[in-house]
């Protein structure tokens, strides 16, 4: 989420005296615990994807500055994470051995296939970019025209690979600015439209169906989980009180997204910029949600992996 210093300073300000003067709200259920992640190269922070191995151990995730982490979660026998032992970050290439440019490395997005292929999408100039190996070179995904309209702070922020190999990704907001809304505290518009869902299949996008928008939450992360469903995170922004997530669960059929469940919602000021979502299921046999925050690269704000384990 790339900012202007006199925009970040002005950001910094305000959320701090929301989270200073804020009271601690309740633990949502599932909850398991909230683990910091820090590390001192410069490069580290404002996570904005993640993705995790079917046992939760391996890790990649993807900052909005172009750069990847690989690693592994250190969990005790509770499952619970103690420690994250990562590489250092390093920059996403481009089509040629040179790192993503300024001004087009805004990465929000990332799917990774069982065979190791990664898709990053990027909310700045919205695309997809393909890599066969992720420290490799880049491949361009044809891009439709209706990304060309999407608002370049506010387009593909979530990205997710289904079994098959289909993609879908769907923009955070279709009108205005991200950075307007974070400096004045505005949510999403609980009465526009719904998000239009892309999906590339057979090299061809295609919009066969859309997100219903519940309120003023925006997407903007999504993956899917061991059981087939397409999990999407969602984020509201209340200002001075700080953010709220939710998380909703699909099936996708012939008729687009169906049997809908809300699996999580935290209020404002449980968690600080939750951005990634990877599902899996750990060695009881539940589903588990690893969501990661994006700390925006301001010292008052935390890079966290959080998780919850949802219901039998």
């Amino acid at each position: 989420m790339p900012k202007r210093p006199r925009l970040a300073l002005i950001f910094a300000t305000f959320l701090s005296l929301g989270l200073q003067g804020s009271a601690e709200p309740p633990l949502p259920e599932g909850f398991m615990g909230a683990f910091p992640w820090k590390m001192e190269e410069a490069d580290f922070g404002g996570i904005s994807s993640l993705e995790l191995s079917s046992d939760g151990q391996s890790l990649l995730a993807l900052t909005d500055r172009g750069y990847f982490l690989t690693g592994r979660i250190r969990r005790n026998d509770a499952g619970h994470i103690t420690g994250v032992e990562a590489h250092p970050p390093q920059a996403l290439k481009s089509q040629d051995e040179r790192p993503l440019r300024k001004g087009r490395n805004d990465s929000e997005g990332l799917a990774l296939s069982a065979d190791g292929v990664a898709h990053v999408s990027f909310e700045g100039i919205a695309r997809v970019l393909r890599y066969d190996r992720i420290d490799g070179v880049a491949t361009n995904l044809p891009v439709p025209e209706a990304f060309r309209s999407l608002p370049r702070n506010a387009a593909l922020e979530a990205l997710a690979v289904a079994e098959d190999g289909t993609l879908y990704t769907m923009p955070e907001e279709l009108t205005g600015s991200r950075r307007v809304r974070l400096l004045t505290g505005q949510p999403g518009n609980p009465n526009g439209p719904d998000f239009p869902i892309w999906r590339y299949r057979d090299g061809v996008w295609t919009q066969p169906f859309s997100l219903p928008r519940r309120g003023s939450f925006l997407p903007v992360g999504a993956d899917f989980g061991p059981d087939g469903r397409l999990y999407i995170l969602e984020r509201q922004f209340q200002g001075l009180a700080g953010f709220g997530s939710r998380v909703r669960s699909f099936v996708i059929g012939p008729e687009g997204l169906t049997e809908e469940r809300e699996v999580m919602q935290s209020p404002p000021g449980r968690h600080d910029n939750l951005e990634g979502i990877a599902v899996w299921r750990d060695g009881r046999g539940r589903i588990r949600l690893t969501l990661v925050s994006d700390d925006n690269f301001l010292p008052i704000q935390r890079t966290e992996l959080v998780e919850y384990r949802l219901k039998d």
